[in-house]
């Protein structure tokens, strides 16, 4: 089965280029705003922000790997990895990632990467160890629909925003807790609060725009890896059992790695008390009512 036979999902990439084009405008008026309430100047500011941008955009694969702890590791060293990764991509006609092993007992995989000739893959030992090979098999090939859609970038450069715009907004609070930031004029609010008020909007709204990609995203390569395999059965048992796994794990493991949430096939806080808005991915429940549709299309048994 090649690429093109299942093809890049058109909704997933309408719905990126209108939440781009969302968080540039946003992000334009952001700077704007506070460039003018700081009085420094535009275009350095711009030139320093598109230069953080471009740094994150072109290294987001090796930064997410090192913030994951994950290790790239050679065909000696994961053989078998290597060759299920090998046959999904041909299988997939995509050129083939990295590949990297994250050492810890959460079962979780991630891929990121600019594009598909820049791309990694990465699987946790405790997914290895859990998971039966077709499981697996499923897993991988979800990631590598992730790469082929190009939405690991959009996330990449999505969050990098998000980031700024949460560190502006600690800044603004910090500096009112300590009376710093001082006024515009005798009559205006103080700096430190048009600082806050600004970036703590601008979070919130990068915020629900990324939830709408991510939650979406996952969907997409649910469906991707039921048509690459051929099996969706076995992706809907591996989700099962990952969601089932992660309640088994201690906490401070979780811990370690769920600044990754965004990114992983399963996140470790699997529920959200403050409902579906704010989840990084879709509830499970109706993840595996999708693949079970598409796997009565395709005449596969439903888990």
């Amino acid at each position: 089965m090649k690429r093109k036979a299942y093809g890049r999902d058109r909704a997933l990439s309408l719905r990126m280029l209108l939440a781009g084009g969302l968080l540039g405008a946003l992000y334009v008026v952001f700077a704007v705003v506070l460039f003018q309430v700081l009085n420094v100047g535009l275009v350095p500011m711009l030139v320093i922000v598109v230069g953080i941008a471009f740094f994150q955009y072109y290294t987001s694969d090796k930064l997410a790997l090192a913030a994951s702890g994950a290790k790239v590791v050679s065909r000696e060293q994961a053989p078998e990895l290597h060759d299920m990764i090998e046959r999904l991509c041909a299988m997939a006609d995509l050129p083939k990632p990295r590949v990297a092993v994250i050492d810890t007992a959460v079962p979780n995989a991630f891929a990121t990467g600019r594009n598909p000739q820049h791309a990694a893959v990465a699987v946790t030992t405790g997914l290895w160890d859990r998971l039966d090979r077709r499981e697996v098999e499923g897993v991988l090939a979800h990631e590598l629909s992730h790469i082929a859609n190009r939405d690991v970038a959009v996330m990449t450069v999505a969050s990098f925003f998000a980031m700024l715009a949460a560190m502006l907004t600690r800044f603004g609070l910090y500096a009112g807790m300590w009376g710093g930031g001082g006024r515009r004029d005798s009559n205006g609010p103080p700096i430190w609060l048009i600082v806050f008020v600004v970036s703590m909007l601008t979070y919130f709204l990068s915020f629900i725009l990324i939830r709408l990609i991510s939650r979406y995203r996952e969907y997409a390569a649910d469906r991707g890896s039921a048509l690459i395999t051929g099996s969706p059965e076995y992706l809907m048992s591996a989700l099962q059992k990952i969601a089932s796994q992660m309640t088994l794990i201690p906490q401070r493991d979780l811990r370690e790695v769920e600044s990754m949430n965004a990114f992983f096939i399963v996140p470790t806080n699997v529920k959200s008390a403050f409902g579906e808005l704010f989840l990084t991915h879709p509830p499970l429940e109706k993840r595996l009512a999708r693949l079970g549709e598409i796997a009565r299309e395709m005449g596969r048994p439903v888990v």
